[in-house]
C-alpha cells in the first residue's frame, strides 16, 4: 500500500487551470507526492487576463486548513495568491498554529509585468507575519524591490536584495530573476544566511509562461517532502521548472501555461 508524502497548497484558484491551486495540483502529482488544497480566493481567468476575483469566507479558509490537517499528516506547504489582509493574517496564524516548519511563501504581489496584485494592507501583513514563518521566501523582482525598496536591474542587485530580504525575515530567499533582462534573465540567487548562490539557466525563448512561479514553488515543496534538502530541493524544482517551460502549451489566444506533465507531451 502506497503512502506518499502529503503536502499543501493555500492558494487561489485559476479556472483557466494554467496556475494558482490547479498549477500546483499538477506539479505535485508529477513528482509523486500527495497534493491536498485550501482554496483562499476564485477567479475568471483565461489565457487573456482576469476577469473577476472574490475571495473565500474566512470561516470556509480556516475550516480547509484545520479539516485536512486534522486527519492528514501535511509535510510541507506553499503559500500563493492570499488576496487581502484577513487571508493572511489568517492563514499565517494557522500555519503558526500547526507548527509547520516546511513552508515556502511565493508572496505574490507583483507580476513578474510589474503589476500590482495586493493592497498595500495585504503586501504588510505578508512582510511582517507570514514571510518570518516561511523556511524559503521566493520573491520575483519587482517583489524583491517592494520588500526591499530598491531598484533592481543587476546580478549584483539582486544578491543584495536577497542579503537584506533574509535580514528582515531570518529566512532563505531565492530571488527570481524571470522577469530580467537579458543576458541574465532566468538567473536566481539563492541566499539562506551563509551561502550565497547564483542558480543560472538557459532562458527559453517563449511568451507561454503563465503560471511558472505557482509551479517552481510547488515544484519546491514537494522535493522537500520527498527528502531533499533546502538547496538541492530548489535546483530540482528549477529544472524541472525549465523543462516544463520548454514544453509550454501554446493555449487560447493569450499566454499559454508551461508544461506540466512534459514527458507526456
Amino acid at each position: 500500500m502506497l503512502k506518499p508524502p502529503i503536502v499543501m497548497t493555500i492558494a487561489g484558484s485559476d479556472s483557466g487551470g494554467g496556475a494558482g491551486i490547479q498549477a500546483d495540483l499538477k506539479t505535485f502529482a508529477f513528482h509523486c507526492v500527495h497534493g491536498t488544497s485550501v482554496i483562499t480566493c476564485v477567479t475568471a481567468q483565461n489565457t487573456l487576463g482576469v476577469t473577476a476575483v472574490e475571495a473565500l469566507p474566512l470561516s470556509m479558509i480556516a475550516a480547509q486548513i484545520d479539516t485536512v490537517a486534522n486527519d492528514l499528516p501535511v509535510t510541507a506547504v506553499k503559500t500563493g495568491m492570499l488576496l487581502n489582509c484577513d487571508i493572511v493574517s489568517l492563514v499565517a496564524k494557522k500555519i503558526a498554529g500547526q507548527g509547520w516548519r516546511q513552508v515556502v511563501v511565493d508572496p505574490v504581489m507583483v507580476s513578474r509585468t510589474g503589476a500590482k496584485l495586493l493592497h498595500d494592507d495585504a503586501i504588510e501583513a505578508i512582510t511582517h507575519r507570514l514571510l518570518p514563518l516561511a523556511l524559503l521566501i521566493t520573491p520575483n523582482r519587482y517583489e524583491a524591490q517592494l520588500l526591499t525598496q530598491k531598484e533592481i536591474n543587476t546580478i549584483e542587485a539582486m544578491q543584495s536584495a536577497a542579503a537584506e530580504i533574509h535580514k528582515q525575515t531570518k529566512t532563505a530567499v531565492l530571488v527570481k530573476g524571470g522577469g530580467m533582462e537579458a543576458p541574465i534573465k532566468g538567473t536566481d540567487v539563492y541566499f539562506d544566511g551563509d551561502r550565497m548562490e547564483l542558480l543560472p539557466q538557459e532562458a527559453i525563448p517563449t511568451p507561454h509562461t503563465h503560471g511558472t512561479g505557482c509551479t517552481l514553488s510547488a515544484a519546491i515543496v514537494a522535493n522537500l517532502a520527498l527528502g531533499y534538502p533546502l538547496l538541492e530541493a530548489v535546483k530540482r524544482a528549477k529544472e524541472y521548472v525549465t523543462k516544463a517551460i520548454g514544453h509550454s502549451l501554446a493555449l487560447g489566444g493569450g499566454q499559454g501555461p508551461v508544461g506540466h506533465f512534459f514527458p507526456l507531451l
